[in-house]
Parts: structure tokens; C-alpha cells; sequence
């Protein structure tokens, strides 16, 4: 087949081609479809040249920053050159089209995939994750649907708005991203002389101190610079602690001095994550939903409708220790409540610190009302060395009979799961008014299980609020099974936005981190892959 002279113009196009690289492997195959000189139907072309739909997507990818997504992934400012220098020249050869089209329609059809479901799955960065993925939907046919009316502008919108608290995150983003560019953060503040800084103290660094709490929004302008660490910028620190997950205290010590330090562009990654993580998080998969946010130490009950989110119960909860056992992240069904529960200890827990505990204190296991079960189901209830050596050989169980001591409290929830975690009431309600709250075996505890069970126990008018309390004080186990299973999903945002104040919160788990280099190794890998040769 005979090639056609390039234009010099054609050629400033093609060079462009050749800056980019592969948005995804599907472009390999795309390309390798599209034979010189064929004739084939565009997506972006008409016949004076590129479309006004070629030019707004390019602006779309170029714009991806918005949505938290990187517009390098996209080529988004390779393909925006090339479509630009089409628009302006006076011939562009078949091949060049055709190889411009496919590029444009690949990005478009990646970067709408991407803002849809999200650029990862989640067995990609937590082997925890048990919940169902939504299926990607088909790549073309999702940019045939964006390029119906009315537009892709349109489209792009629609799709981001499923994205929960979508507007309040671009928010920060855009706060934030415009903090980064601004002088200041470059020097961490540094550590106050006594370890800390209190009320009336002086500061080296008071000045740049201020200067960061107001252009975060916790503190007004001061109207003449102050001397001192002055009650008003206690106040300020205090609004700043609430934000970031620490003790309010108005005291500047290590953890705070930290916080203080990150800087804007860390926060706006962390919000990118956020975001990330949310396109996959299924929130409102139900009627009504239990979700329970990990680093936020937070359970939320609502009811999903047309409108929006009615949220019925906010309340604070322990979660899984982040040293070694941390509450894994899922997307259950609670499909019964325990009233006056057994706590069957885990063998795990056995083993680590139960029978050690009955051996050096044998006491304990009448304290706590400890009793043995054999491998035929018989119920034994006294100690001795031989009844420890049945469980610890795996023969025999150990359980907590219900009772004010019982580490279950008076009620569980229960979301049948291979990692055997449920929510429950707990004695040890004094640990609720601690900040940090990894406190649990991976289990979660409840703040307020009446108004918990309330929620879950709402369309059974049998069962009123005395009811529930009744049931919970009667020391007799009571199963109930639920008529309706409740999703309960156990997610991880560290991003939260409340009556539009933005909080910021610790990565617990690190799972962040390792999101973070997921995304990281991804779009290294599509910067990488070169676009083979066009054979001009």
C-alpha cells in the first residue's frame, strides 16, 4: 500500500503521537487493528478535522486533577498537543487520524472507567477486603453512552456526583491544592524547648504558627500579631486537634507538632486516596446500611433514599489493635442479634492469654465465669490442670458465661464471616472516651448498643426499646434472627468532611500507604509503555 506524503503540519501531529504513552494495554491492541490508509468510521473526526467533542474530552483529561486523578495517565496534555495541531492544519493524512482517534478514544475510555469504579481493585492493595466488587462496566460502551446528549461534560459530571461527599472533597481539593503552591511549610516548625507548648508560652516560630492555622480555617486573622501563645490560638489548635483525630487539648506537643507539619500536597494525596478508595466503597448498596470507618473510630446507621443519606445514629467504637489485630475491612450481613451472650474464647486468645492467666491466677476463672466445654458438648465448670491441657491441646473450648464480666457485654451482632467478626457491647466503656480506640482483638465494640439494636430492630414493632433492655439484662442467651439481613460494611477513609469542615485522620493501618504505591506502580507502568512506531 502506498504511503502518503507527510504535511509538515501532519508531522508536528505524529511527533506529539510519539511524546505520548500507552494509557492501558487495550491501546496496543487498538492500534495493531488500525492498518495505513484504511477506511473506518472516527470517533473525534469529521471531515474539516478534529470535532468539538475531540477538543472538550482532551480538556476533560487534562482537567482529571479535579476528579483526584492524575492527567498523566491520560497523555492528557500529549493527546491535547495533537488534537491541537490537527485543528490547526491544513491536511492530516488518514493514518494520522486514525492513529489520533484511537489514542483519544482509549484515554477517554480508560479515564471514564476510572472515575466510574476506580483505578484498582480492592484484593489489589488489602488482602482483607471480602466485599463484592462492582463490575467495570463495558469500557466502550460506557464513552458511547458519555457521548450521547447531553455531552461528555454532562457525562463526566453525572459520574462523579455517584462518588459520596463528591462536591465537599473537590472542595478541599481545590483548597488545598491551592495552599500547596502557596511559601510557607518549605521548614517544619520546630519542637518547643520544653517538649511542648502551653498557654502563654513564647514560640520561636509563633508567627509562621499563626500563619498555617489561618490558612486552614482554624483560626481568624489575628488584627495585630501576637507575643505569645495567647488563649485565642489555643483555641485554634484545639479546632485544629478535632480535625486531625487527636486529644484537644490546646497543648502543641509531639503528635500535633506533626500534624502541623504535614504539608498541603500530603493532604491533597490523602484526599486523592480518599476519593480512590470511595469509587469502590459500595455505601449505599441498601435501604439501609451499618458502616463503621476504622481510622475514624465511627459507626454510622442510615437509611439511603432518592434524595440522599438519612443518617439515624452516629456513635463512637473500638476497633482491632493496629500492632497485630486489626479489624479486617468487609462488606457483611447482619443476620442475627445474641441477647446475654457466651463469649466462646478464640483459640488464638486461649492460648495467648487466657490459660496463661488461669495458671498464674487460678481465681480468675471463677471471677469471670469461666467455664470449660468438652469435645461432646458437656459443660464443665470447674478447673484443673488437666481441663487447661484439654483446651490447650484443641480437645475442649473455654467460654464466658453471660454476666456483667463478659467481655461480649449483654448483646452481639452478628455477621456470619470466615474472620468470625461481629459487633458487641463491652464492660469497658471507659475506653470509649479515649481519641485513639484500637483497643480489640478485631472485633467491634459499641458505644450504644440499645439504640444500635433500635436501629436494626426498627421495621419489628415486638421489639421495643424495654424489650431490648430486658433481653440484654435477663443473663439467659437469646438468639434472634433478623427478618431482613442489614448490610454492615467496615470501611477506611481518612478523609472525612462533616457539615463541610474537612478532618483529616491517622492511617491506622497503613492501608493508605499501600494504596498509594499501588497507584503509584500503575501509572508508572502506563507512563512506560511506550507507543510502538507509527512507520513514518
Amino acid at each position: 500500500m502506498q504511503l502518503q506524503t507527510p504535511h509538515p503540519r501532519s508531522a508536528a501531529i505524529m511527533h506529539a503521537l510519539h511524546a505520548t504513552r500507552l494509557v492501558a494495554l487495550v491501546l496496543l491492541a487498538a492500534l495493531a487493528m488500525v492498518s495505513v490508509g484504511a477506511t473506518q468510521t472516527l470517533t473525534w473526526f469529521d471531515a474539516k478535522g478534529p470535532t468539538l467533542q475531540a477538543i472538550e474530552a482532551t480538556t476533560l483529561l487534562r482537567q482529571a486533577f479535579v476528579q483526584g486523578l492524575d492527567p498523566a495517565d491520560y497523555n492528557a496534555q500529549a493527546l491535547s498537543n495533537a488534537i491541537q495541531n490537527a485543528t490547526q492544519a491544513d491536511y492530516v493524512p488518514d493514518y494520522a487520524r486514525e492513529r489520533l482517534d484511537a489514542a483519544l478514544t482509549t484515554s477517554m475510555q480508560l479515564f471514564l472507567a476510572d472515575l466510574q469504579t476506580g483505578r484498582v481493585a480492592p484484593d489489589q492493595v488489602n488482602v482483607m477486603f471480602k466485599g463484592p466488587q462492582r463490575p467495570r462496566q463495558d469500557a466502550p460502551d460506557l464513552l458511547r453512552t458519555a457521548l450521547a446528549p447531553p455531552g461528555l461534560s454532562r457525562a463526566v459530571q453525572a459520574i462523579a456526583r455517584q462518588l459520596p461527599m463528591a462536591q465537599p472533597l473537590q472542595d478541599a481539593l481545590r483548597q488545598y491544592r491551592a495552599l500547596a503552591i502557596e511559601p510557607g511549610w518549605q521548614t517544619p516548625l520546630p519542637l518547643p524547648a520544653k517538649g511542648k507548648l502551653v498557654t502563654g508560652e513564647l514560640y520561636p516560630a509563633l508567627d509562621e504558627l499563626v500563619r498555617r492555622l489561618v490558612a486552614v480555617g482554624d483560626l481568624q486573622p489575628p488584627a495585630t500579631a501576637p507575643n505569645e501563645f495567647d488563649q485565642d490560638i489555643t483555641e485554634a489548635v484545639r479546632r485544629f486537634q478535632l480535625r486531625h483525630g487527636l486529644e484537644p487539648d490546646g497543648i502543641i506537643g509531639r503528635l500535633t507538632l506533626a500534624q502541623l507539619n504535614v504539608t498541603p500536597a500530603q493532604r491533597v494525596r490523602q484526599i486523592e486516596l480518599t476519593m480512590e478508595r470511595l469509587r469502590w466503597t459500595p455505601l449505599t448498596q441498601a435501604r439501609r446500611m451499618i458502616v463503621v470507618n476504622v481510622p475514624e473510630f465511627m459507626l454510622r446507621a442510615y437509611t439511603v433514599h432518592p434524595q440522599g443519606v438519612e443518617i439515624g445514629l452516629e456513635m463512637k467504637i473500638i476497633v482491632g489493635k493496629a500492632l497485630d489485630t486489626r479489624t479486617p475491612l468487609s462488606d457483611e450481613e447482619m443476620r442475627y442479634i445474641e441477647f446475654s451472650p457466651y463469649w466462646n474464647v478464640p483459640r488464638s486468645i486461649a492460648l495467648r492469654e487466657t490459660l496463661p492467666r488461669l495458671r498464674k491466677d487460678p481465681g480468675y476463672f471463677d471471677r469471670q465465669g469461666f467455664e470449660f466445654v468438652s469435645a461432646d458438648g458437656t459443660v464443665v465448670r470447674t478447673l484443673t490442670d488437666a481441663h487447661i491441657a484439654s483446651v490447650q491441646q484443641g480437645s475442649w473450648r473455654i467460654r464466658q458465661r453471660p454476666g456483667p464480666s463478659n467481655a461480649l457485654g449483654a448483646i452481639k451482632f452478628i455477621l456470619p464471616n470466615n474472620a468470625s467478626i461481629y459487633l458487641h457491647h463491652t464492660p469497658t466503656l471507659h475506653l470509649f472516651e479515649r481519641t485513639r480506640r484500637d483497643f480489640s482483638h478485631g472485633c467491634i465494640r459499641v458505644a450504644e448498643p440499645v439504640a444500635l439494636a433500635q436501629f436494626v430492630l426498627q421495621d419489628d414493632p415486638e421489639w421495643t426499646q424495654e424489650r431490648i433492655e430486658e433481653a440484654m439484662a435477663s443473663g439467659t442467651s437469646r438468639t434472634i434472627r433478623l427478618r431482613d439481613p442489614l448490610p454492615v460494611l467496615i470501611a477506611y477513609s481518612t478523609v472525612v468532611i462533616k457539615q463541610g469542615v474537612v478532618y483529616f485522620l491517622d492511617d491506622l493501618y497503613g492501608h493508605d500507604r499501600i494504596l498509594d504505591a499501588a497507584l503509584k506502580a500503575r501509572s508508572e507502568a502506563l507512563q512506560r509503555a511506550s507507543l510502538p512506531a507509527l512507520g513514518l
